[in-house]
């Protein structure tokens, strides 16, 4: 775990981890640390915690690691809104929120993400793939 001082304001934080379970509760204790330290609102943090949380045990889950065996998380802060994106070396299906399901002990992720942030995407790379959420910023209801 890095100990790097929190970038100024409006500025990118990016952090490479090893592809590894244990990557989910080591980006979210950095990112929450960084965002208090530039005081996002609480409840961004949180959401931020959730979202990060999410795609980076989707991407472990259901892709595989950067050619250089580590996931990459970056994320930035304008105006207390957070944008995060999740990188990893792409998977067979495309991410997308799972149809509901009462008793599946998973599938959750994406419907989660979605359902927390503004806006979210996909994007397919020629090395891999990027999911990203936006948190904080104008709520959308979502009919789907």
């Amino acid at each position: 775990m890095s100990n790097i001082p929190a970038a100024p304001l409006g500025e990118k934080r990016t952090v490479r981890l090893q592809w590894a379970p244990a990557a989910a509760p080591r980006i979210r204790r950095e990112l929450v640390q960084d965002l208090l330290a530039r005081q996002v609102s609480t409840d961004v943090i949180d959401e931020a915690e959730i979202v990060v949380s999410e795609l980076v045990a989707n991407a472990i889950r259901h892709a595989k690691p950067l050619a250089d065996g580590a996931i990459r998380i970056h994320w930035k802060v304008k105006n207390n809104v957070v944008e995060v994106e999740v990188s990893d070396g792409g998977g067979p299906t495309v991410p997308r929120p799972a149809p509901p399901a009462m008793w599946a002990p998973g599938g959750r992720g994406l419907r989660i993400v979605r359902s927390l942030a503004h806006e979210w995407g996909v994007i397919d790379e020629p090395n891999g793939r990027t999911v990203w959420a936006s948190l904080g910023g104008p709520s959308r209801r979502r009919s789907h």
